[in-house]
């Protein structure tokens, strides 16, 4: 089979397309004819050096869309059948969805019923399943002034158009570092746009609820600009930061605040992804992808995602 091999950290150039035995199935594994897979910050990092549970060569990828190829569970999974994997240790310490087959555990492979194509299908996995966590966790209103930090990502653009689903009038904001692209986030739903980069403009909140997908360098700023009983999810790390120093609750949270996040690695289930394949269909929620690729052009993928440019969510189709 073709697929995409790290031999060693570094820049997209270490993204080799090149032909490898394809994986033989062993007992409780499934293999998975891919037909697409989303590109992800954590991969970018990967690819870097930064995962040091990592070793090359390694092909990359935690998740991916496609069929079942064959099974070591014939009462679990059919021939043909749609699927979904997202997370787990897929790309890390077993390889991932960069391919044209990729070997999964039973237990990481979703059936999905559902009429979306398959590009459709592949920009959801990683990007909406974390977006439409997010969105539960938010308790959200339809009276709700919303921001998104970091709108521009992938998953900023994918909550924004799945509260947009919840509730049409429901006013959502969005940041961006970068004046360029405030039209684009208009044009792509926003209601608001504006720029920000560690802290938000004084004239600009509070809010009833924030989805921070910088992270720790922005996390404390923007449990200053919420209404009372308001929410902060910090979901991600664009920022480049896993922690926050220091950090002191009672000081650090205003009164009557509220502070969570979301992991898609944790609890991952069928019903879960079904409810969230589900909910995009039945809203009608507008899941095209920003840039779409070939398998050879993986490189070109990251190069994008990296880039000052990029915008939405970046999908390679098989």
């Amino acid at each position: 089979m073709k697929a995409i091999v790290v031999t060693h950290a570094g820049g997209p150039e270490v993204l080799e397309y090149k032909e490898v035995p394809t994986p033989k199935v062993k007992p409780g594994w499934t293999l998975v004819k891919v037909k697409g897979f989303g590109i992800n910050h954590s991969e970018i990092f990967t690819r870097q050096g930064y995962s040091p549970s990592v070793h090359f060569p390694r092909i990359l990828g935690i998740e991916a869309v496609g069929e079942v190829a064959e099974t070591s569970a014939p009462d679990q999974f059919k021939v043909g059948q749609r699927v979904i994997s997202i997370m787990g240790e897929m790309g890390r310490a077993f390889d991932g969805g960069y391919a044209e087959y990729v070997l999964l555990p039973n237990k990481q492979v979703y059936p999905v019923k559902t009429s979306l194509s398959w590009e459709q299908l592949a920009t959801i996995p990683e990007t909406y399943y974390t977006a439409f966590g997010i969105l539960k966790s938010l308790r959200l209103s339809k009276t709700d002034r919303v921001l998104v930090r970091a709108a521009t990502s992938g998953v900023g653009l994918a909550s924004m158009k799945l509260i947009k689903g919840f509730s049409p009038k429901t006013t959502v904001a969005g940041t961006s570092r970068s004046t360029a692209k405030l039209d684009r986030l208009r044009q792509a739903g926003f209601d608001e746009a504006f720029v920000a980069d560690r802290t938000l403009p004084t004239d600009q909140g509070p809010f009833d609820k924030i989805i921070d997908l910088i992270g720790p360098t922005t996390v404390l700023d923007s449990l200053q600009h919420l209404t009372e009983f308001g929410i902060v999810n910090m979901t991600g790390e664009l920022g480049g930061k896993w922690t926050i120093p220091e950090f002191e609750p009672i000081s650090a949270i205003p009164n009557n605040r509220y502070l969570t996040t979301f992991s898609s690695g944790e609890r991952v289930s069928f019903a879960a992804v079904q409810e969230m394949v589900s909910f995009v269909e039945e809203h009608h929620v507008d899941a095209t992808p920003a840039k779409v690729f070939s398998l050879p052009e993986t490189r070109l993928a990251h190069e994008y995602l990296e880039s000052h440019d990029s915008f939405g969510k970046v999908i390679v189709m098989v």
